[in-house]
């Protein structure tokens, strides 16, 4: 491991350490410019004895099977990271790698998205002027081979199909196109290209003085994308702020920081972190925020985590706005990153990070690490995400001795993720067992891809939004489908359910038409924790 490969890196797997939706969900890395570059490997994993060293050699000599020293050394590392804490983790080279392009916002491809559809892909959405785009792709043509390589109908894996399409910039890749039902006679060619990925999903303004921002992690570019999506906004007038931090897993702790910063007119502290071999850092505001005085809401959910919480922690402990959600999963633990040489990585956890207040908002793990990833699972069932709002959510068991104040005075408890200052529970209306069920499968995603986006628009994002109606009988053509795919269900399930699958079935036909802001639209119409956050700012 060379001194040149050690990052600083904050990590908060919010499920059980590998969600591969493409990357590992809910990692919280601190940019390159603040990377720790002394290069000593922890203590915990040199072999100083040199008996696991030998262990391996003797193995990989001896063993009366063949056995691969590199899958043995793999092992003996996950193995002495799972004694350690739930966030000190291994990946591999390709999940490392995959990380990194997420969270920087950049990669070298061609700038198209794609879903599985009877095992064809088919196009869903283009970087706008992107290498795909300028090439002559469209939105809804179905990818049936790369090169000289067929994809279609071969049943190829997600990783070998990116790995295929994806290449060093400025390399080509012929696409095989199939458009409307007939496969074009010459491949499209496409000239690969640094591709931009923003970590803002959408960005719009609420009745007229209320800005709505839905970050989905903390990337390299989040707050300069930030302060150009406010500053925007703020030229029609807007002079309140709701940020969406729900189901947001993390991302770069300076990324965290200066977003917080945006909201300050003063320098203040924002968050510190501290471990026994580690010393005190602070990282402070700068002073210039872009949306210093406007009203302020942060929306947090049980799947917020580490850099969410940096972002709600300081907003909460500095009275600077209100948060609103449910309390966020509870990721108080630093990590620092060490790169091997062959790509895979190791996150070690090396401190703790604490709000302005002194709060470590990191929840217990001393019973276990399928405990610990299955508490939210726990507080569903003890009712904790679901039951009314006037009642306390959270056991107070967790609050004894973990006390503090805001800016103000204010009561605030740490220890176990951050407390909304407005509780919402999960609207459970409609959620009934035949949602769950169909949620289970893909058939929605199906149903609208193969008959609902066939016809090119011919509507306005606006006209859409406002007046776009289902055909009329997808909702029973839909029911149908359910009933050949074997899903049970009675009829009142069927009833209760329409609305949820209506509406995701139109956002979904929003977004291949118009993208993920209007995707978002769709669905914050019926979001009932927006409601209640709009419903605050507006007394």
């Amino acid at each position: 491991m060379s001194p040149e490969t050690r990052k600083n890196l904050l990590t908060a797997a919010t499920y059980a350490g590998v969600l591969f939706v493409g990357l590992l969900l809910g990692q919280s890395f601190v940019d390159e410019e603040s990377k720790n570059s002394s290069g000593i490997l922890p203590s915990v994993l040199v072999d100083k004895s040199g008996k696991l060293q030998r262990l391996i050699q003797v193995v990989n000599d001896r063993y009366v099977d063949v056995v691969g020293i590199d899958t043995l050394q793999d092992f003996a590392i996950k193995q002495v990271l799972s004694h350690l804490d739930p966030h000190s983790t291994y990946m591999p080279p390709s999940l490392a790698k995959a990380m990194g392009e997420e969270l920087n916002g950049s990669f070298d491809g061609i700038g198209l998205e794609y879903y599985r559809l009877r095992d064809t892909l088919m196009i869903t959405a283009l970087t706008p002027n992107g290498p795909a785009e300028k090439a002559g792709v469209e939105i809804g043509d179905k990818l049936i081979g790369v090169d000289d390589k067929p994809i279609s109908g071969v049943n190829m894996k997600e990783q070998e199909v990116a790995a295929r399409v994806r290449g060093k910039r400025g390399s080509t890749v012929n696409l095989w196109i199939n458009r409307k039902g007939v496969d074009l006679t010459e491949p499209i060619k496409v000239i690969r290209d640094k591709i931009i990925v923003s970590s803002i999903d959408a960005a719009y303004i609420i009745d007229t003085a209320i800005a709505y921002i839905k970050i989905k992690r903390f990337g390299a570019q989040t707050a300069s994308d930030f302060r150009k999506h406010i500053n925007r906004m703020k030229q029609y007038g807007v002079d309140k702020l709701i940020i969406d931090l729900r189901e947001n897993g993390g991302g770069y702790l300076r990324a965290a920081t200066a977003l917080a910063s945006e909201f300050f007119k003063e320098k203040k502290l924002l968050v510190y972190t501290q471990g026994a071999h580690e010393p005190r850092t602070e990282y402070y505001s700068k002073g210039d925020g872009v949306f210093e005085e406007g009203e302020l809401a942060i929306l947090i959910d049980e799947r917020s985590a580490s850099a969410s919480e940096i972002v709600a922690g300081a907003v909460q402990d500095l009275d600077r706005g209100i948060v609103v959600g449910r309390r966020s999963f509870g990721k108080g633990l630093v990590q620092d990153q060490f790169d091997f040489d062959d790509g895979s990585a190791i996150n070690l956890t090396i401190a703790r990070y604490y709000t302005p207040s002194g709060r470590s908002i990191q929840k217990s793990y001393k019973d276990g690490l399928e405990k610990y990833f299955n508490e939210i699972n726990r507080r569903y069932i003890s009712g904790e995400l679901t039951q009314n709002e006037n009642t306390s959510p959270l056991d107070t068991s967790l609050l004894k001795g973990m006390l503090y104040h805001t800016s103000s005075g204010r009561p605030i408890y740490g220890g176990g993720g951050i407390m909304p200052d407005i509780y919402v529970p999960i609207d459970t209306l409609g959620a009934n067992s035949f949602y769950k069920k169909v949620l289970k499968t893909n058939l929605i995603n199906d149903y609208v891809y193969s008959r609902l986006v066939s016809t090119p628009a011919d509507f306005s994002i606006d006209h859409f939004l406002t007046h776009y109606s289902l055909p009329k009988d997808t909702y029973s053509n839909f029911v149908e489908l359910a009933r050949r795919n074997e899903i049970e269900f009675n009829k009142r399930e069927v009833e209760v359910a329409r609305k949820l699958i209506e509406l995701d079935m139109k956002a979904l036909i929003a977004r291949f038409f118009f993208g993920s802001e209007a995707y978002f639209k769709i669905k914050n119409g019926s979001d009932h924790m927006l409601a209640r956050t709009i419903e605050a700012l507006k007394r």
